[in-house]
């Protein structure tokens, strides 16, 4: 279903998902020390670029997203102040607009190319982003050459090669393995350098709940039904849990909320926790979406969704 005829798709399915994080493990984007795939495209300014004219330059921050992925939602704010901090002559932000992650009626998959690029400049407006915003073409063109994955972010160098990838955008791992990039080239003259071993895979779990429903409201009562549908019992308490919980979380305004959503965001793991082991996906889920720290036989956790 994530294949070329069908990239784009009309209902979120936790099968579809698990098919292409299974098939792909980092989605099939090219490895730390790999050339990075080039690319070009138009941004929503009008402006057309592409990957290599950055080459001997600029290295590039090049992350990818959609309006209903709670990931994107939960590092863009993070991603906004990183390109405030580090954009600049030596460091040039790129965000590729892909595939809806949850569609539904408000937002359903896209059909023309004028309709993706109306709603990534919805997004932009939603979010404040600064950065270019380049549309992907309708079959993912560029998604497919950094793998179909939602949200990850890949530092490519002015070698034109990965030094960095996160397979989930997390902002605080960008920024230091930016920081490791620019002193080595700075203060030892290197071009290309791999840093903090190449990539990250941890996903942002705790905010990307806290941003689950933000994100599939975007898609609509469709995508949040969708959801809630494939994953299950947790699926409804993750996205009931983040409607009141991320409210408080992003306009604290008195001493209890701290406390109110830490406790609820223990609750809801130790429940989400609790619902995974006993529906025993550990036998449907691709490795990746597990924690990194080792499994113990009645104890492993999960980290599901996009």
């Amino acid at each position: 279903m994530f294949g070329f005829h069908c990239y784009n798709y009309e209902n979120f399915r936790t099968e579809t998902l698990m098919k292409d994080a299974a098939h792909h493990r980092f989605g099939g984007g090219p490895e730390a020390g790999e050339r990075a795939p080039d690319f070009e495209g138009r941004t929503l300014d009008g402006d057309k670029l592409k990957l290599s004219d950055f080459r001997g330059d600029r290295n590039v921050v090049l992350t990818f997203g959609s309006s209903t992925c709670p990931f994107t939602a939960a590092s863009i704010v993070g991603l906004n102040q990183l390109y405030e901090d580090f954009s600049g002559e030596d460091v040039e932000f790129l965000f590729v607009y892909v595939r809806e992650a949850h569609p539904g009626e408000k937002r359903p998959a896209h059909q023309t190319w004028e309709d993706k690029v109306e709603v990534a400049e919805t997004f932009r407006d939603e979010e404040g982003v600064e950065m270019p915003i380049v549309v992907d073409d309708l079959n993912g063109k560029v998604h497919r050459k950094y793998g179909t994955l939602p949200n990850p972010t890949y530092i490519i160098d002015t070698s034109g090669r990965v030094a960095f990838r996160a397979l989930w955008t997390r902002p605080r791992v960008i920024a230091k393995a930016l920081e490791v990039l620019l002193e080595a080239q700075q203060e030892r003259g290197e071009d290309h350098v791999i840093v903090l071993d190449g990539e990250d895979t941890k996903a942002p779990m705790t905010y990307a709940m806290l941003h689950t429903h933000r994100a599939l409201e975007r898609g609509g009562e469709q995508a949040i039904q969708d959801f809630r549908e494939e994953m299950g019992r947790a699926g409804w308490a993750l996205d009931a849990a983040s409607s009141v919980v991320e409210p408080v979380a992003l306009n604290p305004g008195k001493a209890f909320a701290g406390a109110a959503m830490a406790g609820g965001m223990i609750a809801g793991g130790l429940y989400l926790g609790r619902y995974l082991r006993h529906q025993r996906l550990n036998n449907r889920l691709p490795n990746f979406f597990r924690t990194s720290k080792p499994a113990k036989k009645d104890e492993s956790e999960y980290a599901v969704g996009i």
